[in-house]
């Protein structure tokens, strides 16, 4: 049984000594001296904060390199990867087709600041795979898309409040970075400084599944809701799915009271379905955000609707956004190509039939004490007894210390998952079953 690369482990005999043995093997020596400057020269050593794996208590691994499922450190260690960049390598590191397209559209310049082809090309993809969205428009990441959106269904509604759940992150925009998950979960932060009290004091936060709950916000504020904003499964509390009728209700009642839908997909557009998670759950939303799987590993996000909502914005109407490097040609090219790519036959069903292998796996080492969960290329797993539902009931359940514990063993295994139990982690088409194996296998002997 080989878990990392680097070192042969024997058969499962004595696995704590197998561990133990191969614990004092492993060096990081480089990754270490790395972050060290680094802490110098920017904020916390990392310009993404879970990045720097604070709520592990260890030092972050550098990465040199990555190819298919694989991940390589400064080190030279190599790890099968289920972060994937946070979700959009979809068909793995360096796709040689994402690769040849990338370079191809260098060629020709990277970045003009005006209208090409590509664009196009882009947004007829888009159109075609999402069911709700007539028009769209491209930004440069899932943040600005959901700032724009905001701005959108306030401008198309004239309203101004928002209602948002709990552990639901929306990227970094001040009105949205109130009871966050992602980092600000895994930090314990449950607001960020720098929030003003009248930027937020127009975002309404709900529990995620709590229909009740919901109900009576609406019966309170229905006349001043611009929308409803929602991970239609969150991603940054852990994963944590709607139950049947929460994302239902949420149509109805925006549908009563004339409020906006927004389903932030940046995370499961592309990943979850094709058609992303309106295509799974059959719910159609009024504004959708995408990023991560839309620019195949470049920085792209987007925003769409209808016709009527999406003529509200700039030049076709009064919503002012704009960017400077929006549909470059690089993120098109790679988008494009990526999108193309994962229309092939049978390419989800083979997708969803690896990630349920590996969570039923993972489940069956421990099924009283570790919670699971998955739909299409992404998954979950929660050390806890009881059922999670939302992020409260992850807070409340979710044995800490035995994820920290776990991580850090898995990692010297080789397998790299997200440095926080608040995270969902991804496979992708280039993960074999014999990947799958070797993390189950390193799971077993981490507990």
């Amino acid at each position: 049984m080989i878990i990392n690369e680097r070192f042969k482990a024997p058969p499962l005999v004595g696995l704590s000594f197998c561990y133990d043995k191969f614990m004092q093997t492993i060096a990081r020596t480089r990754s270490q001296e790395l972050f060290k400057r680094a802490k110098e020269l920017m904020p916390g050593g990392v310009n993404s904060p879970v990045r720097a794996f604070k709520s592990i208590g260890i030092d972050p691994i550098f990465i040199k390199s990555a190819k298919g499922a694989y991940l390589f450190d400064e080190d030279g260690n190599k790890y099968i990867d289920f972060v994937g960049s946070w979700g959009p390598m979809i068909l793995g590191h360096a796709d040689p087709d994402i690769e040849a397209a990338i370079i191809a559209a260098a060629r020709s310049g990277t970045s003009f600041g005006a209208p090409t082809a590509l664009e196009n090309q882009m947004a007829e993809e888009v159109i075609k795979l999402v069911p709700s969205i007539e028009m769209v428009r491209f930004v440069n990441s899932g943040t600005e898309a959901v700032m724009a959106a905001i701005r959108l269904a306030r401008a198309f509604t004239k309203r101004d409040k928002i209602i948002k759940f709990t552990g639901c992150y929306h990227g970094h925009c001040d009105a949205l970075l109130v009871s966050a998950g992602s980092g600000v979960a895994t930090l314990g932060l449950p607001d960020s400084p720098g929030v003003t009290k009248e930027t937020a004091k127009d975002t309404l936060v709900v529990k995620f599944n709590d229909q009740e709950a919901l109900k009576k916000v609406f019966e309170k504020h229905s006349s001043e809701i611009a929308a409803i904003i929602t991970e239609p499964i969150i991603g940054n509390s852990g994963f944590i799915k709607a139950q049947n009728g929460f994302l239902e209700l949420c149509r109805e009642l925006c549908n009563e009271h004339q409020s906006l839908l927004i389903f932030d997909e940046v995370m499961t557009g592309f990943r979850v379905a094709l058609g992303g998670a309106q295509e799974l759950f059959g719910i159609k939303a009024d504004i959708t955000t995408l990023g991560k799987v839309i620019g195949g590993g470049l920085p792209v996000g987007a925003y769409g609707g209808s016709q009527e909502i999406m003529s509200m914005v700039a030049p076709a109407g009064p919503m002012y956004q704009a960017g400077t490097l929006s549909g470059n040609p690089l993120a098109m090219s790679a988008g494009l190509t990526c999108l193309k790519k994962i229309q092939a036959a049978n390419f989800y069903q083979e997708l969803e039939a690896k990630t349920k292998y590996l969570v039923e796996g993972i489940k069956a080492i421990d099924p009283a004490n570790i919670q699971v969960d998955y739909a299409g290329g992404m998954f979950g797993y929660f050390f806890s007894p009881s059922a999670i539902d939302s992020y409260e009931a992850a807070k409340e359940n979710v044995d800490i210390e035995k994820f920290k514990s776990t991580y850090k063993k898995l990692l010297d295994l080789g397998v790299y998952m997200a440095p926080s139990a608040f995270e969902a982690g991804f496979v992708s088409a280039a993960h074999s079953y014999e990947d799958l194996d070797k993390v189950i296998e390193a799971m077993k002997i981490s507990l």
